[in-house]
């Protein structure tokens, strides 16, 4: 059986069609059906891509005389039905789009967190700015202040949703990272590594300033409650709420995009192969527990009309995601362990 006959064979054993066979080498699939039409012979570096993805020894493959499959000699290339190749080009690629995407995706998310905003303070002015002397206030009506909150509201959460789906569009080709077994090809973890070195004190900053703005954040409605201010008081507190929840999201998802750029090349923190299993079973939840929270948390303010207690919503939320996050990664655990 000559080579052409043995790599169709084996390939066909595998499930795998020329296509995939090709992206597992990094070639093209014009590259494999050369081969097996005998066109042309892979070189040897290929050879030995071939002997260990399939797991037989470059002999089997080089060697007409041997019909018999043999193990494979080479135990430290990859093992392909694992295992997908990353090459330095394709993680450096990878690499600055997520670094020149970071920004825009970040500036979406905080968009989101800042739509209510107009909402709730054109609703305070048309209530209460009257009373307090706001000059203008007597002309808004409530009914004109919620229309143009809520056209405001729409504009700004449809911005930044597009922001967010174009952002997962540019990065559709590199999904794979999320959900394969990788093998970075020689030399390319050395790099990624040291990028992820130096981005580590960035990355701790903007995490810590994050945490610390969320926190921050509520202390201007504690003291207008302490001095019993007045309720146009406590809707511009809430609105300096959101706005420094807005910009504690932004530097989250700025830093975390890059950071997970790192993780998903090296196979650390939350893109373990463990945890891309994981992934697979609850990336549903994150989407649908912020889509509910956000109709909760607009629900509520609009039925009650109590905008400084409904802010509230969103800490509790962000405290609740992180449990609610774990058992659900905990159920997921099992079920896998079961084999469901």
């Amino acid at each position: 059986m000559i080579l052409a006959d043995k790599v169709m064979t084996l390939r066909k054993k595998n499930g795998w069609s020329q296509e995939e066979l090709a992206e597992k080498l990094n070639i093209s699939r014009q590259s494999v059906s050369k081969w097996e039409s005998g066109a042309s012979l892979p070189d040897i570096d290929k050879i030995i891509a071939l002997s260990s993805l399939f797991g037989v020894s470059t002999d089997y493959l080089l060697k007409e005389e041997l019909e018999t499959e043999q193990p494979s000699e080479t135990e430290d290339v990859y093992e392909a039905a694992k295992e997908r190749a990353v090459s330095l080009e394709e993680a450096n690629g990878f690499m600055g789009l997520v670094k020149k995407l970071a920004g825009r995706i970040a500036f979406g998310a905080g968009l989101c967190v800042l739509s209510p905003i107009p909402m709730i303070v054109f609703s305070g002015l048309a209530e209460y700015g009257a009373d307090a002397g706001v000059r203008g206030a007597a002309a808004i009506s409530e009914d004109m202040a919620g229309g143009l909150g809520m056209v405001i509201l729409l504009i700004l959460v449809a911005i930044g949703v597009a922001i967010l789906i174009l952002g997962d569009m540019h990065t559709e080709k590199y999904r794979y990272l999320e959900k394969e077994k990788l093998a970075l090809q020689y030399g390319v973890e050395g790099i990624v590594r040291k990028r992820k070195e130096d981005f580590a004190g960035r990355y701790r900053f903007c995490i810590v300033a994050g945490v610390t703005l969320c926190i921050i954040g509520v202390v201007p409605l504690m003291v207008a409650a302490a001095f019993s201010a007045g309720d146009l008081a406590y809707i511009y507190c809430t609105a300096v709420l959101l706005s420094m929840v807005a910009v504690a999201v932004f530097l989250f998802v700025w830093a975390g995009s890059i950071q997970g750029s790192f993780d998903k090349l090296l196979q650390e923190g939350d893109y373990t192969v463990e945890e891309k299993a994981l992934h697979k079973k609850t990336s549903f939840f994150p989407a649908v527990y912020w889509c509910l929270v956000t109709a909760l948390f607009l629900g509520v303010g609009l039925y009650t009309d109590n905008w400084r207690y409904t802010a509230f919503i969103w800490p509790v939320a962000a405290l609740l995601f992180v449990a609610i996050l774990y058992i659900v990664k905990e159920v997921a655990k099992a079920r896998l362990e079961k084999g469901d």
